[in-house]
């Protein structure tokens, strides 16, 4: 008996866990790096987490091309925001250090480089950075295409920026959410010149969707005329020129995995602070697959078609549970020739679900307004 105890106690019961239970838990882990450290663990998780179907790649901090020279200082981030730069590169800082160094082999084809060092001039790309071990400051850079190469059943891919690129004031409000295929298919944008969080305002005095205006009299739903003198329809056309131009950025960049993982159904690319969000759903993933992508090369970003757009505004928005948008914006995108085909004037409903709550809650109550048709031809 004793020795039958004594041989029981060598037996790993954990091998006794199926494999579809542990990938199970791998899915609900999702994140790259901790699927990483998992696969050092032991041989039957190195062999199990490439099956993985749902990965989280979180960035670290995003850097523009100009700050290469100083791509391993964090305070570069700031610097980028600026959409009208060399748009930016994602660089996932050094997380994952020794004991873990067989983490490279996973990723495979690291390529050193010196933190000191840069390339000025040099295209946009994806970094995964890891501490070197040899020479001093040294750092190993991955791409996304890198890490992810060894993961062969990635369905659900969700990539995610530390901050967004559009550098906005204190107080600013501004989102968007943008669906691409091959180019553009819409893009919603909502902006408020000022958030402003008071005691909780009562539902009934909320009505439908229209508020009491600034001056205390009832809003009819009309664009004042100081929106066109105060600079107040300029500051919405920079808003949307620049939301456009960091949604088609983050698309030109993600062509590498798209095309390499053709089991994708969904992928997700967007930022920690909720700014932008652009989404691929399964038709769009393959239908960039076999279109050419229409793509400006000299500014690293896809291009953007002629567009009809349609603006709603409210001087003063007050939401349920206390916030009030001064200046609401909302704004909804699409090419010119997908709106000639499907003729969905009267259906809004894909603009008023774009983005999560409280704001999409104000976009049901803008899109009850006035609506005001504007046209921009493509860039």
């Amino acid at each position: 008996m004793s020795q039958a105890l004594s041989d029981d106690n060598f037996i790993d019961h954990f091998d006794r866990i199926p494999d579809s239970l542990l990938l199970l838990v791998f899915n609900k882990i999702g994140d790259v790096k901790a699927l990483g450290r998992c696969c050092v663990v032991s041989r039957r998780f190195h062999s199990l987490v490439p099956q993985v179907e749902n990965v989280v790649v979180r960035v670290d901090c995003v850097i523009s091309d100009d700050d290469s020279s100083s791509s391993s200082s964090p305070s570069s981030a700031e610097k980028s925001r600026n959409p009208f730069s060399n748009i930016f590169r994602f660089v996932f800082l050094g997380t994952i250090v020794k004991p873990f160094q067989f983490l490279t082999q996973f990723l495979g084809g690291p390529k050193r480089v010196s933190s000191s060092s840069g390339s000025p001039g040099s295209s946009s790309s994806l970094f995964l950075a890891e501490d070197g071990d040899s020479d001093q400051g040294a750092v190993t850079h991955h791409s996304p295409t890198q890490v992810l190469k060894n993961f062969n059943e990635v369905r659900v891919l969700r990539i995610e920026l530390p901050s967004g690129e559009l550098g906005i004031e204190d107080g600013v409000l501004l989102k968007w959410r943008a669906d691409f295929g091959s180019t553009l298919d819409n893009c919603v944008i909502l902006g408020a010149s000022s958030v402003i969080h008071t005691a909780k305002i009562p539902n009934e005095n909320v009505t439908d969707g229209f508020c009491a205006n600034s001056n205390g009299g009832e809003d009819n739903g009309s664009i004042p005329e100081s929106f066109y003198t105060n600079g107040g329809l300029k500051l919405r056309v920079v808003w949307t020129i620049s939301s456009l131009i960091a949604a088609s950025a983050r698309h030109y960049l993600l062509q590498p995995i798209i095309s390499e993982h053709k089991t994708l159904d969904n992928l997700v690319l967007t930022d920690a602070d909720g700014q932008g969000v652009l989404c691929m759903n399964r038709d769009q993933l393959e239908e960039l697959r076999v279109k050419p992508l229409s793509a400006s090369s000299a500014s690293k970003r896809t291009q953007v078609p002629a567009l009809n757009m349609r603006l709603w505004y409210a001087p003063h928005l007050e939401l349920p549970g206390g916030m009030v948008l001064k200046g609401a914006t909302l704004v909804a995108i699409r090419p010119s020739e997908q709106s000639v085909v499907r003729k969905e004037v009267s259906d809004v409903s894909w603009v008023s679900t774009a983005f999560e709550e409280p704001y999409g809650t104000a976009a049901k109550m803008l899109v009850k307004r006035r609506t005001y048709c504007l046209e921009m031809n493509s860039f």
